[in-house]
């Protein structure tokens, strides 16, 4: 069966910056969201904002439990610590999990979760928080089909494109190689802007015409532009969180008995320094120790 918006209730777990413009999207799509999170400040927040609020040891029976939390290990917790989903979640409810996890956790978590009668999607998403209040993000589905269908409309609501990459833990594999990708390809194009700066290219000319070419990305289209010529520095996610998916990315390799040289090279440079940037900088602060070299230019001018 597939829920109308009408008869879709969504509990969103983790208010902060995704979940809570989570929430407020899917509440404004006209879905019965009620929000939860550990912290008193987050319900407040979102509570104000209009949100229906609960402690986590309140949470109702719900059709879907959406969420949207730092680690694997918070959501192990919500879904195994009692009283958990586990037990908590009415037969037949499905838990999405929006967050960047750990692809092996959630293996074991979804056949946990299938096993006490209820229903598992993984749906790792991006565009950060502007695309969470829009409703315009991306979402990589890891599931079955029939579940997809059921929390299609929610899905829809929230996201401008979706794709099902496979079952359970498939979205989380994919997330983690996008990101892989995005990190390397922020290194990568801030040494290209930077060769290009010291030989008296202006750096926004050098994105022009990369952008024409086959080196293009997203990094170069959006997120130089947007966030580091700007120097505005606020994409909504951190260099922590970025370093955390790359170390779980190296970490899935590793398990696959997957050498890649260039990942690691990634996770190292990334933790090079960990002042320059700190774990709380916006994760396209990276750039800026790059982009230094290539500030005092000489030859072509």
């Amino acid at each position: 069966m597939t829920f109308s918006t009408g008869s879709l209730s969504i509990v969103v777990i983790g208010l902060g910056q995704m979940g809570g413009n989570m929430a407020l999207t899917l509440k404004a799509a006209g879905f019965a969201v009620t929000g939860s999170d550990v912290f008193e400040q987050a319900r407040s927040r979102l509570a104000a904002q209009g949100l229906a609020v609960v402690a986590p040891d309140a949470l109702p029976a719900s059709d879907v439990y959406l969420l949207s939390l730092p680690t694997s290990a918070h959501v192990r917790e919500v879904i195994e610590q009692s009283p958990g989903l586990l037990s908590l979640a009415p037969k037949g409810s499905v838990i999405v999990d929006t967050s960047t996890s750990d692809p092996a956790v959630t293996r074991e978590l979804a056949e946990k979760v299938t096993a006490a009668g209820l229903q598992w999607l993984d749906a790792p998403v991006s565009g950060g928080p502007k695309g969470a209040a829009s409703g315009k993000l991306g979402m990589l589905l890891g599931g079955d089909k029939t579940t997809i269908a059921r929390v299609m409309p929610m899905l829809e609501a929230m996201s401008a494109k979706r794709t099902h990459v496979g079952g359970p833990g498939s979205g989380h594999v994919v997330k983690l190689a996008n990101n892989y990708l995005c990190a390397a390809h922020l290194l990568t194009t801030a040494e290209a802007v930077a060769m290009a700066a010291k030989a008296g290219v202006d750096p926004a000319a050098c994105l022009a015409g990369l952008n024409s070419g086959s080196g293009r990305s997203a990094v170069s289209e959006v997120n130089f532009p947007e966030w580091v010529l700007s120097e505005r520095f606020d994409s909504g996610f951190t260099t922590g969180l970025m370093r955390k998916d790359l170390r779980l990315a190296r970490d899935a390799a590793e398990q696959l008995g997957l050498p890649l040289p260039l990942l690691q090279a990634v996770v190292d440079a990334w933790h090079a320094n960990p002042e320059q940037p700190t774990d709380s900088d916006d994760f396209n602060h990276i750039t800026t120790p790059i982009l230094a070299h290539g500030s005092q230019t000489e030859g072509n001018q």
